[in-house]
């Protein structure tokens, strides 16, 4: 019954889709996300930069945050059709995540189709990739919603992780286009807020600062308990930036003073601490000590799948033990040596241009 449900959707939305195609094609970019109803940082500086270089341009924002797939609301309905109006008429769609209209509808030949997934990378398989396992979609319904077809080409920040996004994709590697996100810029300036996160929360004055960032999953605020009870007689202060939906998010014990993203946090840490998110990513480039902790880590292996080993990928770095991670966190003893080798294979452009080099990428499609 729901796969009926499902095509019967989409039938509707690409009749609904013929007439408005119609209209005619103007110098304009769509973006489009479900991760969140406010730009993100990538979105705010390519925004920026395209704004620069070609003020003419039209940019157009679409951005409405799915928490439960599985129960679409009439208002998000709605939202789709929006979003194929305006799509209808741009010559540049960008996105970050899977969008319905994106991937389930037949597009003008000349729509320019860019996926700039919204993270650095992927530890853990994702998409289809994870499709039929325990932590994945239904495959059935994957290959009914027709998940991430269509694109034109699909950014990726090394062509390790190109080989990642296209069997998450489901594309090949003609469509794949090596450029970093605008975030690396942000990561790579060497600006920092300690001294504002500091003011704000006295109690880290004079103490080395640890912040935990982990993934969204089943057990993260028991995960996350562990490891505060572990740092609570540690020289190093512990602060959780949690996923905004997890367990440890809702938790007042993890609060802390003032407004500072996951980077943020990372940018002002001496270590940081993650488990199968792609933080890692940004970890990595930020050249601070990185740690994992993985305490479902067989359990996940099985049920999600792992593009990156944690446990080896990085060796001395993995614990499954809280009190043995808190224990042995060593910034002076740290091999940076083995990061940057990490680093280097999963992010190959590391120089502050990135903005810059993604947007005039994006305008020359607009000529395309």
């Amino acid at each position: 019954m729901k796969l009926l449900i499902i095509k019967i959707f989409i039938l509707c939305i690409k009749i609904l889709y013929a007439p408005m195609k119609l209209r005619k094609a103007q110098n304009k970019i769509l973006y489009l996300s479900r991760q969140s109803n406010d730009k993100s940082t990538d979105m705010k500086m390519l925004e920026d930069e395209i704004r620069r270089i070609s003020p003419e341009t039209k940019q157009i924002f679409r951005l409405r945050r799915l928490k439960d797939e599985s129960a679409i609301t009439l208002s998000y309905i709605f939202s789709i059709f929006g979003d194929m109006w305006e799509m209808a008429s741009s010559r540049v769609v960008v996105t970050d995540t899977y969008s319905i209209p994106v991937s389930c509808l037949r597009h003008k030949a000349e729509l320019q189709i860019v996926q700039i997934w919204h993270a650095m990378g992927a530890v853990k398989k994702f998409s289809l990739q994870a499709a039929g396992k325990a932590q994945g979609r239904d495959s059935g319904v994957a290959k009914a919603m027709h998940m991430h077809e269509n694109y034109t080409c699909v950014l990726a920040p090394s062509q390790e992780t190109g080989r990642v996004y296209c069997e998450a994709f489901g594309c090949d590697r003609s469509s794949l286009k090596i450029l970093s996100l605008p975030r690396v810029d942000v990561i790579l300036d060497g600006a920092d807020r300690k001294n504002e996160f500091v003011s704000l929360n006295p109690e880290f004055k004079g103490k080395e600062i640890v912040v935990y960032v982990p993934t969204f999953r089943k057990g993260d605020g028991d995960y996350a308990q562990l490891l505060h009870s572990a740092f609570s007689a540690s020289k190093q202060k512990l602060v959780i930036s949690a996923h905004p939906l997890s367990e440890a998010a809702q938790s007042g014990v993890y609060k802390f003073n003032g407004e500072f993203t996951s980077l943020d946090l990372m940018k002002l840490a001496d270590a940081v601490i993650t488990d199968y998110s792609a933080c890692a990513f940004e970890g990595a480039l930020l050249n601070k000590p990185l740690y994992f902790y993985i305490p479902d880590y067989e359990q996940y292996r099985q049920e999600q799948g792992l593009n990156v080993d944690v446990a080896t990928v990085l060796p001395g770095t993995a614990f499954t033990d809280a009190g043995e991670l808190a224990k042995n966190i060593s910034p002076e003893n740290y091999d940076f040596k083995q990061l940057s080798v990490f680093a280097d294979k999963y992010v190959e452009n590391k120089k502050t241009n990135n903005t810059e080099l993604l947007a005039s990428f994006i305008c020359s499609l607009l000529e395309v």
